[in-house]
């Protein structure tokens, strides 16, 4: 590839998140093509000036950087190694760019098995949501060798804000983003625990979030979940099963650690609760309309 002459990217994942970072990719000038299980999110990115194709395989045969932004390591592993999977076209000395959140040792085996066959994998999970994505302002925390970070540098330098450079092997950038997730998950259920004990207080619910956004027990999932809450508007950014998968996925690694985790513990079965009882695909904010139904509270938007 001439020194002038960007990358070749694919982006496998057309969610919410990768839709953006296709996006955000392609405003910066590259070549990019977008494939996903949806074949309706491929059509609306090849209506928007990308490229499209029906399989991981047929996506990275001319990729020069493949980005996988899937929900969890098993999707990852198939999109790697499936039938039809990136393995069986991807260039040697190409760069598979992981953005799934998984557990740090899984991270390791794929990256061993991928780089056993002369190619790159770059562990590196995203945090900033599908708008920053879409604008090309994540934050990238990012693992893996100098060389896939050489690779991969153009597109990462697209859609991040700030770029994380967290170690030479994978695993690191995972574990710093499970540690991301416990804090996430816990103040999603404290935040929305708080704001559905106060409804049940009587208590004027944005006057409440006025009150706390300017005062010390705000947090940014406080700040950012609780709107969705004011304006009973549960369309997922976030859906509660992402944190049934990555608080689980806490408990795993500090079950093999034997270090103790109580209080992502319990934020977990409150998760756990939501989504049995039926709201697993709906916003994450959705843990206080299941607080709000165990207690009898009204929020906006109940009938």
């Amino acid at each position: 590839m001439p020194a002038n002459e960007k990358p070749r990217v694919t982006v496998i994942g057309l969610g919410s998140m990768g839709y953006g970072m296709a996006t955000s990719l392609r405003r910066a000038g590259f070549t990019v093509t977008g494939c996903d299980v949806s074949a309706d999110a491929v059509q609306r990115f090849v209506g928007e000036g990308g490229q499209g194709a029906a399989t991981p395989a047929a996506a990275a045969q001319q990729a020069d950087i493949v980005i996988s932004v899937v929900v969890n390591a098993a999707q990852t592993e198939a999109i790697l190694f499936g039938a039809g999977g990136v393995a069986e076209t991807l260039a040697r000395d190409a760069v598979f760019v992981s953005s799934a959140t998984m557990d740090p040792d899984v991270a390791r085996r794929l990256a061993k098995q991928l780089e056993a066959s002369g190619r790159h994998y770059l562990d590196a999970p995203i945090s900033g949501g599908a708008q920053r994505a879409a604008e090309g302002e994540l934050t990238i925390l990012a693992s893996g060798s100098q060389a896939a970070f050489a690779r991969a540098r153009p597109a990462l330098d697209a859609m991040a804000a700030k770029l994380y450079e967290l170690g030479d092997e994978a695993g690191q950038g995972a574990a710093f983003k499970m540690i991301n997730q416990l804090l996430a998950g816990v103040h999603i259920a404290a935040a929305s625990e708080a704001i559905a004990f106060a409804a049940k207080q009587g208590l004027d619910i944005r006057k409440v979030y006025e009150v706390i956004t300017a005062s010390a027990g705000n947090s940014w999932m406080f700040e950012n979940r609780v709107p969705h809450v004011l304006d009973g508007d549960y369309t997922p950014r976030s859906a509660v099963d992402i944190f049934v998968k990555d608080l689980g996925i806490i408990q795993d690694m500090a079950r093999t650690a034997k270090f103790p985790v109580p209080v992502s513990a319990a934020a977990l079965q409150m998760f756990l609760m939501t989504s049995a009882s039926g709201m697993g695909r709906d916003d994450d904010a959705s843990v206080a309309r299941m607080y709000a139904r165990v207690t009898g509270t009204k929020l906006p938007g109940d009938s």
